[in-house]
């Protein structure tokens, strides 16, 4: 009688604590890699005897999964699982699905929201907010971030992923003492060469980043 929750980025990545405690028979949800359910043989610890066994899922939210949480079932969840990051998106994913108002946006729709959402934590630097003022008011401007790469990944764009991917591109381009295992201070008049050098690469280039 137990649950196992792997997390769908990495579901090849089984907890340790679930090693020999595992009984059969093992189901999982359809989501489930093939590659996953290939790597339970030396996992398992005999039959369940109430003929339950364990289910193995990614998705906290299938019905069957929560029904066995519900009734106290044992629970062996990945511990990337608990990354905020990643409980950010998975609530701006499920806010988009079920909500009318977050299904009915746009990038153009949602412009007001992030200008505003970007002036308030502007304002509240410029009039020395409290630091958890201006936690708050970045949580809202990364809201609108999420909001928006939620809105690209529907339509096979690119993912929140991607866009921490962009920001990393654009750091190795344009700070590359970030990466070449440079560990002292680098000077202003450096980084602003470094910086414009970067930016010309990208333009010859065609990347075209601002």
């Amino acid at each position: 009688m137990t649950v196992l929750l792997l997390d769908p980025r990495w579901p090849t990545l089984i907890p340790l604590e679930a090693q020999g405690q595992l009984e059969t028979p093992v189901t999982y949800t359809s989501e489930v890699p093939i590659a996953v359910r290939w790597n339970f043989e030396g996992l398992l610890a005999g039959e369940d005897v109430t003929g339950r066994g364990t289910l193995v899922t990614t998705d906290a939210d299938d019905p069957d999964a929560a029904a066995r949480i519900r009734r106290g079932e044992r629970l062996i969840e990945a511990v990337s699982r608990q990354d905020t990051v990643f409980e950010a998106q998975r609530i701006m994913a499920k806010a988009v699905r079920q909500g009318q108002w977050e299904a009915g946006q746009s990038h153009a729709s949602l412009l007001p929201y992030l200008q505003e959402e970007a002036e308030e934590f502007a304002e509240a630097v410029r009039t020395g907010a409290s630091d958890a003022q201006l936690l708050a008011e970045l949580g809202d401007v990364l809201l609108q971030v999420l909001f928006h790469a939620e809105i690209a990944s529907r339509r096979s764009a690119f993912t929140f992923d991607d866009v921490a991917g962009a920001f990393v591109a654009k750091m190795r381009s344009r700070a590359p003492y970030l990466f070449d295992g440079t560990t002292g201070l680098v000077g202003e008049d450096e980084q602003n060469r470094l910086w414009a050098q970067g930016k010309r690469n990208e333009r010859d280039s065609g990347e075209g980043q601002s």
